[in-house]
């Protein structure tokens, strides 16, 4: 043997097996430069992963949100897409249509006992997983009810349409706050049709049919939508919330500060309500417009690339994160909801008697996905456009039949999405 030879065995006995053995799986990750305990949770469920097995190694690399979904197109198109993908939820019907994703074949055992949301489903299989949901509330204080004679709502008994019109009336008159509702409007692009497309869907219209998912004829321009579109109109026609050019920076601090009565926000922005008002917080449940009460759902998910020369390794990486040890960490170091009962149980947050734990149930009661096709991603932003034009005095039925037109053409072009 020569001395190179010897010298590289010699090496190759220093190291621990596992490091030899492991082959290498590529992980994107959406939350580059972030600096937040999300990405932290992450960086540590790939290290523990790497040391807890032989086989697999990941190695993840991170992007800017804004950047993310751009880039996986690039790479897609490159024939570059990593082992494993990271996936807003609505997102991932348009990118296993488009092939960048496979079935993630996994047991579906594992998934009992998982609130709806972070299983993203798609033609009756399960592509994504995510470790945590969110969920939105109308988030005021009781004293604020009680002083103008506001029932406080329950999960059993939502505020009906009429009760939700007569709570923002009396705030209104009382003149003792700049606006009774604050909706997020600053807020564009995703929170739109997650945010808003439930009050759409509790008058009983929707972005889209979801019976065919072929046409939005009937859903989104129909009777009840257009109820809801003029209902929606008249929020900002009555002073009732502000509109489109809600500066960003009340929407963050306005309910704080007494500027808004009532705010639609998740539970993301939910401990420092706590912190200030202390038991005087209330998170209440969406209001029953006519159809039910409902809020979105959905957030990040983890899925495994249809180009992935491993993808038993990449749903091994995936498998090993769903264990309520980490539903519960990233639940304590984000805010956001744990995605089963057991793993709220165990957090600060959502446990029995804590102060989101209302949120759990929300979600569990009231979520609903937002429409699971691949022209979602065009659905979206037709639908965004058409609440802002209306908010800003569109006639609301030429509205909504101009984005009934939009996204039928999309869904033609896209010869039915492969529904």
């Amino acid at each position: 043997m020569n001395r190179k030879l010897a010298l590289a065995a010699a090496l190759a006995a220093c190291l621990p097996a596992s490091a030899m053995a492991q082959t290498e799986l590529s992980l994107w990750y959406h939350g580059a430069g972030s600096a937040n305990a999300e990405e932290a949770l992450v960086n540590q469920l790939v290290e523990e992963f790497n040391a807890a097995q032989s086989d697999w190694r990941v190695v993840i690399e991170t992007f800017p949100q804004l950047a993310y979904n751009d880039a996986v197109g690039a790479a897609a198109l490159a024939g570059e897409l990593p082992d494993i993908l990271d996936v807003d939820g609505p997102v991932m019907p348009n990118w296993a249509w488009a092939e960048y994703m496979r079935p993630l074949g996994i047991d579906e055992a594992k998934l009992r006992g998982f609130l709806p949301g972070p299983i993203g489903r798609w033609n009756g299989e399960v592509y994504s997983v995510g470790l945590w949901d969110a969920a939105v509330a109308m988030t005021t204080r009781r004293s604020t009810l009680v002083k103008y004679g506001i029932r406080v709502p329950t999960l059993d008994a939502p505020w009906t349409l009429r009760e939700f019109n007569d709570a923002l009336r009396k705030i209104k008159v009382s003149g003792d706050f700049e606006y009774p509702l604050d909706l997020g409007m600053a807020w564009r692009g995703e929170w739109y049709p997650y945010a808003f497309s439930p009050f759409l869907q509790s008058f009983g219209g929707d972005i889209v049919d979801r019976s065919t998912y072929q046409s939005a004829e009937g859903a989104l321009n129909g009777d009840a939508a257009v109820a809801f579109g003029e209902w929606w109109q008249s929020l900002f026609e009555n002073g009732y919330a502000p509109g489109t050019s809600q500066d960003a920076a009340d929407r963050e601090v306005g309910l704080l500060e007494g500027e808004y009565a009532i705010s639609w926000n998740g539970n993301w922005a939910a401990l420092p309500v706590v912190e200030a008002f202390g038991d005087d917080a209330l998170f209440l449940p969406a209001p029953d417009f006519g159809d039910g009460p409902v809020i979105g759902a959905a957030s990040w998910q983890f899925g495994v690339s249809a180009t992935s020369d491993h993808p038993e390794g990449a749903r091994a990486f995936i498998e090993f994160a769903l264990r309520d040890r980490w539903f519960s960490a990233f639940s304590d170091g984000t805010g956001l909801i744990p995605v089963t009962s057991t793993a709220a149980a165990d957090t600060k947050n959502y446990a029995p008697g804590g102060p989101l734990e209302v949120f759990y149930e929300l979600s569990e009661a009231q979520a609903l996905v937002r429409p699971v096709t691949p022209g979602y991603i065009v659905q979206a932003k037709v639908f965004e456009k058409a609440l802002a034009d209306i908010a800003n005095g569109a006639d609301v039925a030429d509205t909504l039949d101009a984005a009934v037109d939009e996204i039928d053409a999309d869904i033609a072009r896209n010869r039915g999405y492969g529904h």
